[in-house]
């Protein structure tokens, strides 16, 4: 049993030797056929590398080739080029000669006459200085002295002439004017002026008696001349039994009028010194009256803390219309609004009713400064310090900005409520107020106004000037300006008054 098992052991053994030495025999055949494979492989490679070489090299040969002769051709195109660029180039070398030669003879023949020249000018330069020294000699005046004589006179002549020629020009134009102003009809256009603004441009100053207006007009008018020039407000004195009737449209100068006026009735001394004391007076009662008004504004509304300046602008609104609605009433109403309306969405209602208060506050100022009252009013508002929600609030209400908090959405609702409230508003009175303000405007523009004052609701203007800088054949020349102006730039009913007030006055005091 023994002998069996290593009998078949040994076979086992055996067939494997034989198995292994087959599998080499048949990987040595696979390899030597992949040698010759290989080897037949890489010859072919060979043989076609050798072939692109050589047809790479014919390429670059006839490339070569090409490029050499493009070269060659472009060289010679060049060379002709710049051949024919030389023959111009001497060309104008010559030409730019003879252009040089003929320029030198020229400056030496000019040269020549310049000398010729200058001993000329030399002989009338000392011609004319014997001429002025003889002149001097026989006049008594040197040069300058008789140039600014002649310029004097002359100016002063046509200045004469002028101021006599328009003065005749005007009287034949109103000669004609008046034939021809019977043909147009004006009456039904001022009587609805007057209809709108007689409540708003008028005060009237009760007097103890009728004898009093006398003594109001003075010796020859210079009381209620004195008067109306230091107000600027038009004293009407006719048939209304003890009453004086006071007209502007300015409501401040109106009521410094109107208290100056009651204070002399009460004093009894009526004279020109009084007068002018009197409405010192008076400014100062209205300036406190302001300050008095815009506290009271403050308090009404319930907001503190507010710039003393802000406080009497606010006070000086009371006396200030837009449309014919009062602008301290009409800021105050929206003040209430935005508060009332702030309260209802849950914002702060403090900074909602100071928002709503100042909104309007550069319509105090906006007659005296350029730009519009909502640009002055932020202005204004930045310079005492208010918070920057309050001056986006001022720009934002007429949608000139983008508002940029919640509180100025409410000043722009409140504004309109306000604006939109029947009766609150007439549009006719703002036109009216514009156009005299206008008038003034005009006038004051002009070199030489002291102050302009337009009375007689819009009819006449009364401009004052500096005596100093506007003489008598000036007033004449003035007045023309300034009219011709007001023709061009503004429209109006009837005709206007254009009065030039040139008055001297001097002053000294016995010690």
């Amino acid at each position: 049993m023994i002998i069996y098992i290593c009998i078949l052991v040994v076979c086992i053994v055996a067939t494997w030797f034989i198995a292994i030495a087959y599998r080499k025999n048949i990987a040595e055949a696979k390899i030597g056929k992949a040698e010759v494979a290989a080897r037949e492989i890489i010859d072919e490679a060979q043989k076609d590398a050798e072939a692109k070489k050589r047809e790479i090299l014919l390429e670059a040969k006839e490339d070569a080739l090409k490029t050499r002769n493009d070269l060659e051709k472009e060289v010679k195109d060049r060379r002709g080029e710049i051949s024919r660029m030389e023959k111009r180039v001497l060309a104008r070398e010559e030409s730019i000669d003879r252009k040089t030669e003929a320029i030198e003879k020229k400056e030496a023949s000019l040269a020549s006459k310049e000398g010729q020249l200058e001993k000329q000018k030399a002989k009338v330069e000392e011609l004319q200085a014997r001429r002025l020294q003889e002149l001097e000699r026989i006049s008594g005046l040197t040069s300058e002295q008789a140039k600014e004589y002649l310029l004097k006179t002359v100016e002063d002549e046509v200045k004469h002439e002028t101021a006599v020629m328009v003065k005749e020009l005007e009287t034949r134009a109103k000669e004609e004017a008046n034939k021809k102003a019977k043909e147009y009809v004006v009456s039904a256009i001022q009587k609805c002026a007057v209809d709108h603004v007689a409540e708003t441009t008028i005060s009237l100053v009760q007097l103890p008696n009728d004898e009093m207006k006398g003594r109001i007009i003075g010796r020859e008018g210079r009381n209620i001349r004195t008067l109306e020039t230091m107000t600027g407000v038009d004293l009407i004195i006719d048939d209304t039994p003890e009453a004086v009737i006071l007209s502007s449209f300015d409501p401040v100068r109106r009521e410094v009028a109107r208290i100056a006026l009651e204070k002399l009735i009460v004093d009894g001394r009526i004279h020109p010194a009084r007068i002018e004391e009197m409405v010192e007076k008076a400014q100062k009662e209205v300036e406190t009256m302001m300050r008095e008004e815009g506290e009271a504004a403050t308090l009404e509304v319930g907001i503190h803390g507010i710039h003393p300046e802000l406080v009497r602008l606010l006070g000086k609104m009371k006396f200030r219309t837009s449309y014919g609605q009062n602008a301290l009433k009409h800021s105050i109403e929206v003040a209430h609004l935005c508060g009332l309306l702030a309260g209802e969405i849950g914002v702060d209602v403090k900074v909602a009713k100071r928002a709503g208060l100042l909104h309007d506050i550069g319509k105090s100022v906006d007659h005296d400064m350029e730009g519009s009252h909502v640009q002055i009013g932020a202005d204004l508002c930045r310079k005492y310090k208010e918070s920057p929600i309050i001056v986006n609030a001022v720009e934002a209400h007429h949608g000139d900005v983008e508002p940029e908090s919640l509180i100025a959405c409410l000043v722009q609702a409140a504004d309109a409520i306000s604006a939109a409230r029947p009766g609150a508003r007439r549009e006719t009175l703002e036109t009216y107020t514009t156009r005299l303000k206008k008038l003034e405007d005009i006038a004051n523009s002009y070199k030489g106004v002291e102050k302009t004052y337009a009375i007689q609701a819009g009819r006449e203007i009364r401009v004052i000037v500096v005596p100093e800088h506007v003489n008598d054949s000036d007033m004449v020349l003035l007045a023309r300006d300034i009219a011709k102006q007001i023709e061009n730039e503004l429209e109006y009913p009837g005709q206007i008054k254009v009065n030039i007030i040139r008055e001297s006055r001097v002053v000294d005091y016995a010690k």
